[in-house]
Order: C-alpha cells, then sequence, then structure tokens
C-alpha cells in the first residue's frame, strides 16, 4: 500500500540480516500435522466475540470510563499500535501492510479495476494487485488504461498512456497540512489521496495535539482541482474501494491527559493516579473528531456515541472507527462513521463484507527484529464482519476469535459463508527471526529464552450467525516456525511456513467442517508471496537459503499444484546477495498473463546475481532495478531487467511498481516513470517527476530515451 522509498532498501536488508544470522544449524524434519483423520481438531478455548451498542451517550461515557479504569497501567493505557503508553495519544503507524483470488489469475490483472470514466477503446492493462477482484486498495500509483496517476512527494503527477507526455500536476503542500505516506484510489474521473498523517490545528485541544489521516478527492476532469478534503483523528489502518464506495478504517487512543507524578512515587501510587484521571475523562476523549471541507464550506464533529459499539470485554485503550465515502459525490460529508470499542491492524475485503482483526505479526521497519503483541500461549486474533453490500454506513454482521496471530490479510479469506483463517501460536521461531526488539508484560516472552513452542493452524468459521464459531480445524502447521505466505484460492489453501526450510502445505477445504493437509513440500528458502498464474500454476517470491536456513538473495519459484498431494516445484530463478520487495508489498508483483511475464523489483545489497539452475548462465545484475521473467511451459526465463536510464541520474533508484497498458510496461520508481516496449523492453520514454520524496539530482533532457 505504502511508498517507502529509501527507508524500503533498508527495511528489507535489516530483516535479511535477522533472518541469515539468527537461524540455528541442521535440517530440520518436516513435521507431521497435527490433527485427526480427518483434519478437525478440538478448537481451543477462546473469547466469543460480539457487539453490543451503547444505549446513550451516558452509557457510552460510564462504559468506556469503566474499562479504561479497569486497564489502566502506572504507564498509561495499555500501549496499542503507534500509541504513546504515557498519553494515549495515537501517533500515525508507519503503515500498513500489509493484498485477487483464482479469478484473478483468469485474466489480466486490473483489467476490470473500478473506473468509471475509462473509455471503452482503453487498451488491456494491469492495475493494483488487489487481493479480492472487484475490490481495490489504496496504492502508490493508479490507472485506469487511458492515464497513470501516481504521488511524487507532495505533487500529484497525471500521465497520458497514449502520448506518454505528463497532462497535469497539482501541488499538496500548500494547505500547510504534514502529510505522511500518500496513497491513491482512483474511480471514474475522481481520484482519492490518503496520507497517514496530517497535522490539523483546527481538531486539536487547547493542550493535547490530534494527528490523523487526511483525504483529498481530487477531480482528474481537465487540470487536477481540489473538491474535498476530511481530517479524522486516529491512525489509518487501510481502507477499499468497491465500485465508487470507498470503506476506511482508523483506530484511536483516547486523549487521556494523565498528571505528572513525583519522582519515587510507587507503581500502585502511579496507577492510582492515573485511574482517577481515567475516571474523570470525557466522552470526547474518546470519540474521534473529524473535519469536512468542500466547496460549500467546512464542518467539524465527532463520532455520535450512539454508533459505538463494544464487545463483552474491552480496554477502554483503542476506538476501531469505519468511514463510508462516494467518490461520485464529489464531497466527503460526516463519512457516516461506525464504531468499536476495539483494537484493529488487519483489513480483509470482499464486495459484500468488510473483515477488520486485531492482533497482526508487527515487523518494524529498519528495527532488529519481530514482534508479536500478545504473542503468548493466550494470544488470539479478535475479528469482526460488517455487510458492506449495501452503499450507504455498513452494517455490523458478526464476529469471532481465533488463536494465534495473522500474518496479513492473505491469512483471511471468506468461500461459500465460511471464513478461513491462518495463524501462528508462540514465539519458538523468534530464535531464527531474532529475539523480539520489543518486549513487553503482555508479550508473553522475552527474546528467544522463554518463547512458546510454535506452530500454525487453518480455521474455519462459519459467518452465518452473529458469533462466528471455529467449525473446523487444522492444526500442527510447522512445529517450531512461522507462517511466511498464505494463499487461498476457492476449496484449496496453501500454506508456507519456514525457520530453516520452507514446508509448502496444500490443504483441501472443501469441506468446512472437515479441512485437513492434502500434501506437503519441504524446500531451502521460502516464499513470502504466493500468485496464482492458472488454477494449477503457481509463482512463489521470496528468498533463497542454505540448509541452516541462513537466506542467500531472492528467489522467484514456479509451482506445479495440479495434484494437491504432490505438489512440486518446476523451476527457480535465484539472484545471490539481493531481495524483492514484492515479497512483502504484493502491490510491487506484477504477472501478465497474456505473455506470460512476471515482473518483480529487485534490489542488490552485494555480490553478483547467480541464476538457479544448471541451464542458466551467471549474469549480472544492476543495482536495482526490474526483473522481467517468462512462464515457458516448466520453465521461468530471464526476458530482461529495466532500471531507470542512466544518464538521468536516478541509477540505483529502486522500482517501486510495475504496470502493463497497451503494448507498454511501465515502471515506477522514486525518480520518475519509465516506459518501455513490452516485447522488447527497449526504451520509449523516461518521464521524471517535477517533485521526490528523496533529494535526487535533476536529470537532464537527455533522459528521455526513443
Amino acid at each position: 500500500m505504502t511508498r517507502r522509498r529509501s527507508r524500503a532498501g533498508a527495511a528489507v536488508l535489516a530483516c535479511l540480516t535477522i533472518a541469515a544470522t539468527g537461524c540455528t544449524a541442521g535440517i530440520s524434519l518436516l513435521p507431521a500435522p497435527k490433527a485427526s483423520p480427518h483434519g478437525k481438531q478440538a478448537p481451543r478455548a477462546v473469547t466469543k466475540a460480539s457487539l453490543t451498542a451503547f444505549r446513550s451517550c451516558s452509557d457510552a461515557l460510564a462504559g468506556l470510563r469503566g474499562a479504561a479504569e479497569a486497564s489502566v497501567t502506572p504507564y498509561g493505557m495499555p500501549q496499542v499500535a503507534g500509541a504513546s503508553p504515557r498519553t494515549g495519544v495515537a501517533y500515525a503507524a508507519s503503515g500498513v501492510a500489509t493484498a485477487p483470488e483464482a479469478a484473478a489469475a483468469a485474466a489480466p490483472a486490473g483489467a476490470a479495476d473500478t473506473a468509471a470514466g475509462s473509455s471503452a477503446a482503453a487498451p488491456a492493462y494491469s492495475g493494483t494487485n488487489d487481493y479480492t477482484a472487484g475490490v481495490d486498495e489504496p496504492d502508490l500509483v493508479k490507472t485506469d488504461g487511458r492515464r497513470i496517476v501516481t504521488v511524487s512527494g507532495s505533487t500529484l503527477e497525471v500521465i497520458d498512456a497514449a502520448t506518454r507526455q505528463v497532462t497535469g500536476t497539482l501541488g499538496l503542500s500548500s494547505s500547510g497540512v504534514r502529510y505522511g505516506q500518500l496513497n491513491l484510489l482512483l474511480s471514474g474521473d475522481h481520484v482519492l489521496i490518503i496520507s497517514t498523517s496530517a497535522s490539523e490545528a483546527g481538531l486539536a485541544r487547547p493542550t493535547v495535539p490530534q494527528y490523523g489521516p487526511k483525504f483529498i478527492l481530487v477531480d482528474l476532469a481537465g487540470q487536477p482541482r481540489v473538491l474535498a478534503s476530511y481530517t479524522i483523528s486516529g491512525n489509518l489502518v487501510d481502507a477499499r474501494l468497491s465500485g465508487s464506495i470507498v470503506r476506511v478504517v482508523t483506530d484511536s487512543a483516547p486523549h487521556i491527559l494523565f498528571p505528572d507524578v513525583p519522582s519515587g512515587t510507587s507503581d500502585a501510587e502511579r496507577a492510582a493516579a492515573y485511574r482517577v484521571a481515567a475516571g474523570q475523562a470525557g466522552l470526547d476523549a474518546w470519540l474521534p473528531r473529524y473535519q469536512s471541507t468542500s466547496a460549500s464550506g467546512s464542518t467539524s464533529g465527532s463520532v455520535p456515541c450512539t454508533s459505538v459499539s463494544r464487545p463483552a470485554k474491552f480496554s477502554g485503550a483503542n476506538l476501531l472507527t469505519v468511514l463510508t465515502f462516494d467518490m461520485s459525490a464529489g464531497m466527503f460529508g460526516t463519512g457516516n462513521p461506525v464504531s468499536v470499542a476495539a483494537d484493529g491492524d488487519t483489513v480483509y475485503g470482499t464486495t459484500t463484507s468488510l473483515y477488520v482483526a486485531s492482533g497482526a505479526m508487527v515487523t518494524p521497519w529498519g528495527a532488529g527484529g519481530t514482534y508479536v503483541r500478545g504473542s503468548g500461549s493466550t494470544a488470539s486474533t479478535q475479528i469482526y464482519r460488517f455487510d458492506v453490500s449495501q452503499p450507504g454506513p455498513p452494517r455490523y454482521a458478526s464476529s469471532g476469535s481465533v488463536p494465534g496471530y495473522l500474518l496479513n490479510q492473505y491469512a483471511m479469506s471468506e468461500w461459500n459463508g465460511y471464513l478461513r483463517v491462518a495463524t501462528t501460536t508462540g514465539t519458538s521461531w523468534a530464535i531464527a527471526d531474532g529475539a523480539p526488539s520489543v518486549p513487553s508484560a503482555t508479550s508473553g516472552a522475552s527474546g528467544a529464552s522463554g518463547a512458546q513452542p510454535s506452530s500454525s493452524a487453518v480455521y474455519e468459521l462459519t459467518t452465518s450467525a452473529p458469533v462466528m464459531r471455529i467449525v473446523g480445524t487444522v492444526a500442527g502447521l510447522g512445529s517450531m516456525e512461522r507462517i511466511y505466505a498464505v494463499r487461498f484460492m476457492g476449496p484449496v489453501g496453501y500454506v508456507v511456513t519456514f525457520r530453516q526450510t520452507d514446508p509448502l502445505y496444500t490443504l483441501n477445504l472443501s469441506d468446512p467442517t472437515h479441512p485437513r493437509v492434502v500434501g506437503a513440500l519441504a524446500l531451502t528458502g521460502y516464499s513470502a508471496y504466493l500468485h496464482p498464474v492458472s488454477t494449477t500454476r503457481m509463482i512463489g517470491v521470496g528468498q533463497n537459503a542454505d540448509s541452516a536456513g541462513h537466506v542467500l538473495g531472492a528467489q522467484v519459484s514456479l509451482f506445479d499444484v495440479s495434484d494437491l498431494a504432490k505438489p512440486s516445484r518446476l523451476a527457480t530463478y535465484a539472484l545471490a546477495s539481493s531481495v524483492s520487495a514484492a515479497g512483502m508489498e504484493p502491490h510491487a508483483f506484477l504477472y501478465w498473463p497474456a505473455d506470460q511475464l512476471v515482473v518483480v523489483p529487485i534490489q542488490e545489497y552485494g555480490g553478483s546475481a547467480v541464476p538457479a539452475g544448471a541451464t542458466q548462465q551467471p549474469v549480472h545484475v544492476p543495482q536495482s532495478g526490474a526483473l522481467i521473467l517468462r512462464i515457458s511451459g516448466m520453465s521461468l526465463t530471464r526476458a530482461g531487467f529495466i532500471s531507470p536510464p542512466q544518464s538521468s541520474g536516478y541509477d540505483g533508484s529502486p522500482i517501486e511498481r510495475s504496470l502493463v497498458i497497451g503494448q507498454t510496461l511501465w515502471t515506477i520508481s522514486p525518480g520518475g516513470v519509465l516506459a518501455s516496449d513490452l516485447t522488447t523492453l527497449r526504451q520509449q520514454a523516461w518521464l521524471p517527476f517535477s517533485q521526490t520524496a528523496n533529494s535526487y539530482p535533476s536529470p537532464s533532457a537527455s533522459a528521455i530515451v526513443p
């Protein structure tokens, strides 16, 4: 979803360093999954999740105060992602990791993307590599086949795909708002710009600054112009677009001012003082405030207290809010907020359901480890489902809970009235990934010592009742490992776990009450992203590794899954001392079915590129760029490598996204957009951005390559 620019390289290299140095020696045997012959296992006892709406504002205040008083600690409210442990003031998180089902394999990605204003004569094109067909996800570049829209720094850039010229720009910094990472959603002639963080003086209380995401609606008919803006306090979790309707999920911590206490105060006395402050906080401490501006004027307000619901047990430390915008309306209005007194960090959507889950694995960018909130033996993931089949505000439909924690949205999948969820429990995999970098009282572990034995499972939950109950389980996947990739395709599931080897499990999920493992393939290295290219073939992007689990470089694999009992790897293409962002950010991956082309960004961090397989010769790869592979029968062959023109001054900058329009392959980097012939990969045009987030040298006119 997010453009990380120069931080992305450092982040992926840090992750590789952790994995390369933290693994233990030796080869672990592929463990047999612990399940009954039918795969069904009695699920662990977990808290039943259901919601009750507050009856009035006084009821809401009493409930929120009471929960906060019961959960306050000597250090403030229980810390949640992106929140200050001292005051509970939420600061914008660094982004959401944060991702088409089987139908996407049969058609060019994005060919059915939402774009009401697209001409019928627009050529075939690829859109964002979304998880669910018909549900678009925010990303740093969008296209409708006629134009390419992206953001560089604080400037919106519009490119005409036919003439390969920049036809419009819009500066976004004149409002005086501090923008965070910017992403886009496109519907017809309207583009929604989503900023993860913006500071608005108008929203702040006198003594407590408020921060939150900002949304800007821009009209692209003619020169780009701003139609409306909307800001709400809290953190952006994620957003989804279906038709012209956008659902935005935010979370917020209460703005409670805890008193300063003298040094030497005991924890008990400090907690007592903080408890008094929580019990005296007003309702506005919890309810997010918003400001909506359009041509008709500006309005502000807060989430109505009667629009807030609560689970049976809650801490009062977080509020999850779902906003609804119609991009065709030309204005935001109030956003019709619906809130839940709960935490949320992972969003998965279909055309009729929106799922928000809490319990995602957290991997800090640039940090020296991976940690999980609440990852002890009692860790669980709470899941809330909203009905979004109608254009109005979402309707809360059901909720449930499963043991363990999620990898990302790909660990959830709705199919035939059931929700499949893949999770990992325990933290013993941290011995391989590195000790948790932020141990806490809720983590259940403090580094490798004291780690709980880890394994993974897939749960089947019914969605037909207010409480989503577990009806089937297949457990025991990857003992002492954690999930690295998940893909659900109709009645079939694929799960990759890793610590020293990469077991790729194939699951038969056709009977939700009796899910079962059908086959397993143990390999060195791992796939961090799985993408179907047909009903029998699948691409995996991840890392090659030696027998001890030390990662060696980026690797693209082609799998044959025609026989679930005997999955096999047909071919690999590996690049030593390199990494691909597509393993962590699925939006960076492109598969173009018409030409069977796979495009992945590559960053080299030392050494030479060495393709895997005896039939391929070592080749030199530039420091960074886009690797283009062609699927030819049972093999992967290198079609080429694209990087920004050396004469442009942007040589070595990472390729962040790739897309196809007609017979042109477009690659987007921090410096600009490169157009190349899809067949020959010959450069057709180089369009430097007018402004970049990194102070790259200005390219010369000779950067445009014929």
